[in-house]
């Protein structure tokens, strides 16, 4: 409890320098000037930090690749920046996901790169704003947030704001409390722009089990609207139940009002449907959506509801990637923030099944980027192409878009990312002790139904026939281990987002069992031709 009273304050000195610092004031400056510097600035900050440390694991990586920093500068000069992103890539400067979060040594060249979850954080940017990635066994990835990244984020919203056409109408959030920072930062952001939350719905645990996390959340308010940011206290919803958000914007959609609403992708999935099932209009409803892919069945229950949705895509572990604008109506499709990060993909097999993908690779850019990261994967793939559309991003100069955005290593719904590793050593080590079969007796299927992602857990007829209810509790148990107590495993725990079925057959690919069966429609498009 010290350790955590410590870090929530550190939290408000952080909270306390991002609200006495002024609003960004032009937008399309911000982001010009970052654009113009992009690749010098990349340069400098490789040269700073990594070819300054004999010890970084990139610096190793460079040696072993036979890439000094002058011939990384030429390259980036003469060819351009995706391009020698590219070739580095080829010659071992890279990270996997688990090279990245410790799961997995660095071994390049046959030689082990020692490094920890340190290795990579920005030494040039101080910060005490900080948010948390799921972790294994607590081991989760902090990431600092310094003041200069708050502002930055700003520029953003005001792109999203002009786009949606979202100031002066009625903002509501869904959004959880510590110790996720997503609610606290949003409202802040929306309150800074002149478009204060009117409510602030959360998913906020019981007293017994979360009231620590409350307290700390109410602490931040307080102080918050004490400096003159006017923000709404967190109403805690019942459990498996987001009607209250549905009725509050068809009160406003009664008064002609339209509402925009920020929430997860499967949260705002769940407000349509309320919405649908009680016959409560929420029509014009923007739905500012993020955490999880936007599948088009996920699209279409929101839009069904007679709502627009405004998707974005935010890396805990990078930071701001894109946001979709008006005329991007499907296929998960989003403007690259070019200015924030140089994006190269790759092909290769997909590691939990039998299905090649175009694996996306990310380089931060931005001088304040918690981390600096060179071709790091994060088992997310897509398509890189130009984006040819009239919008507020592309006058801004993000003409690039990568479309049919999903993961091929992690599952992602209710706002939580499981990460595949966990998983697999769930189902093949922890299940078959606890509740009893062996490896390869258990498989956890990904799939979406009526809108929503939704878990399948099948559990083969060698298991002895455990009891679904017994199976569906230990699951939950472990999650709540894995990935940081009570309140993150509600995202996932709520009625039926994970199903168990006893004595279902296992699929396999090539007389091998799948732990992770992930069903994602974009692999459809995987082997179609792109452009970085």
């Amino acid at each position: 409890m010290l350790r955590e009273a410590s870090y929530y304050a550190g939290m408000a000195r952080g909270l306390y320098d991002y609200l006495s610092a002024p609003p960004v004031s032009d937008a399309e400056a911000v982001i010009r000037r970052q654009l113009e510097n992009r690749e010098p600035g990349f340069l400098d900050s490789v040269r700073r930090v990594v070819f300054a440390r004999a010890d970084h694991p990139y610096r190793r990586m460079f040696e072993l690749a036979g890439c000094s920093y002058e011939d990384l500068a030429t390259a980036v000069r003469r060819d351009g920046l995706e391009a020698a992103l590219a070739a580095i890539q080829r010659a071992g400067v890279y990270l996997t996901h688990d090279e990245l979060k410790g799961r997995t040594d660095i071994v390049r060249s046959g030689e082990h790169i020692p490094s920890d979850h340190r290795s990579f954080l920005n030494p040039l940017v101080p910060g005490l704003m900080e948010s948390s990635s799921s972790g294994s066994r607590g081991t989760a990835m902090r990431t600092r947030r310094s003041t200069a990244f708050q502002l930055y984020a700003e520029a953003y919203d005001a792109l999203r704001r002009r786009e949606f056409l979202t100031d002066g109408r009625p903002h509501v959030m869904l959004w959880p409390v510590l110790p996720s920072t997503i609610g606290i930062s949003t409202t802040v952001r929306a309150a800074r722009a002149g478009n204060p939350a009117s409510r602030w719905y959360a998913v906020s645990g019981t007293w017994s089990d979360a009231g620590h996390y409350r307290a700390f959340t109410a602490a931040l308010v307080t102080m918050a609207n004490l400096m003159g940011t006017r923000l709404p206290w967190p109403r805690p919803l019942p459990p498996n139940d987001v009607t209250p958000v549905a009725r509050w914007i068809a009160r406003q959609r009664l008064r002609g009002r339209s509402c925009v609403l920020g929430a997860f992708v499967s949260s705002g999935v769940r407000v349509a449907t309320a919405a649908r099932e009680q016959r409560l209009d929420i029509s014009g409803t923007l739905m500012e959506t993020g955490g999880e892919a936007l599948t088009d069945a996920k699209r279409r229950a929101i839009e069904s509801a007679g709502c627009e949705v405004a998707a974005s895509y935010w890396i805990s572990e990078v930071g701001p990637v894109g946001a979709a604008c008006r005329q991007m109506g499907s296929g998960n499709c989003v403007h690259l923030f070019r200015d924030s990060v140089a994006v190269v993909s790759h092909r290769r097999r997909a590691p939990l099944c039998d299905v090649e993908v175009d694996s996306l690779l990310f380089t931060t850019l931005l001088p304040c980027a918690p981390r600096l990261l060179i071709n790091a994967e994060m088992d997310d793939s897509g398509v890189i192409e130009p984006a040819r559309c009239d919008c507020v991003y592309a006058a801004a100069g993000f003409t690039t878009r990568i479309r049919d955005i999903g993961s091929f290593g992690k599952l992602t719904g209710q706002g939580m990312t499981l990460m595949g590793g966990d998983m697999v050593r769930l189902l093949e080590e922890v299940l078959p002790a606890r509740v009893g079969g062996s490896a390869g007796d258990y498989q956890l299927v990904e799939r979406e139904a009526d809108g929503e992602t939704r878990l399948t857990l099948r559990v083969s007829p060698r298991a002895c026939s455990p009891s679904a209810s017994k199976v569906r509790e230990c699951f939950l148990q472990e999650v709540r281990k894995y990935y940081g107590g009570s309140l993150a495993s509600r995202m996932w725990a709520h009625a039926d987002a994970v199903e168990v079925i006893v004595g279902e057959p296992i699929t396999t690919a090539n007389g091998k069992v799948q732990p992770l069966h992930l069903l994602r429609p974009n692999w459809r498009n995987s082997n179609e031709s792109h452009e970085s």
